[in-house]
């Protein structure tokens, strides 16, 4: 399952971001450096696709979309209409419903793969649910995360959601805080390992890139920081020159 090359986005402005995405590849790490979590809770009233378009505007290369309190329709609803959005410009992953994704690719969506926690289905389960050609995203923070991580076949999953690296709102189970510090520990034994790329997420945002680069983190992904922001595609484009001035 390839990213699609249209690019009609329905009513919805943008502005270019610097290259189309590969078609080609499954996933390149860079395009994690500022990962947007869409999240339907805090949106509050604000129209997901009104979020995902602004992020795409101000350069977002890869985002997932968090539905957990809607019904599957619904979540549906949204993954299709903001496929149409990110089709071609950046990676769209669904949270958690693996039924949802197979039911938006089978309406012909480009939608790209979905991200999975520690106590949804296995990682294994999910890649041969979702292909060979998806993505696949995986929450892991802890010694036994990362065990069970590294003891999957090279491939399973694309990259690692690690953290939470502050207490954050927007997600009510998370882990245990484990800080910069945790989570460069985290990355440096998953990096030695031949592991895939981390992520840095929990309670992060503007003014955490240089940390998040010097931790080992692939990218950090941002929550409030587009989602309530006055002007998401703004937010975005500041968190995009803040990653890259951090390199």
């Amino acid at each position: 399952m390839r990213i699609g090359a249209h690019e009609r986005i329905g009513t919805h402005a943008r502005s270019a971001p610097d290259a189309r995405l590969d078609p080609d590849a499954r996933l390149d790490p860079d395009d994690l450096g500022v990962y947007l979590v869409a999240d339907a809770a805090t949106a509050g009233e604000r129209p997901l696709e009104d979020i995902v378009a602004a992020a795409v505007a101000g350069g977002v290369r890869t985002i997932q979309l968090r539905c957990k309190d809607l019904p599957a329709k619904e979540f549906l609803r949204h993954a299709i209409a903001c496929a149409e959005i990110t089709a071609g410009r950046a990676h769209l992953l669904l949270n958690d419903r693996v039924d949802v994704y197979l039911a938006a690719v089978a309406a012909g969506a480009s939608v790209q793969g979905v991200h999975v926690g520690q106590k949804d289905l296995p990682a294994h389960s999910v890649r041969q649910l979702i292909g060979p050609d998806a993505v696949l995203g995986l929450s892991a923070s802890t010694e036994e995360d990362r065990t069970r991580l590294l003891r999957l076949p090279a491939g399973t999953v694309d990259y690692v959601g690690t953290g939470a690296v502050r207490a954050t709102p927007t997600k009510k189970d998370h882990p245990t805080p484990i800080g910069w510090d945790g989570f460069g520990r985290f990355a440096a034994a998953v990096r030695a390992a031949g592991g895939p790329p981390c992520v840095a997420i929990g309670g992060v945002g503007h003014g955490d890139a240089a940390d998040a680069r010097a931790a080992g983190a692939a990218g950090f992904a941002v929550v409030r920081a587009i989602c309530t922001a006055e002007d998401p595609a703004a937010a975005a484009r500041q968190l995009r020159d803040e990653w890259e001035a951090a390199a």
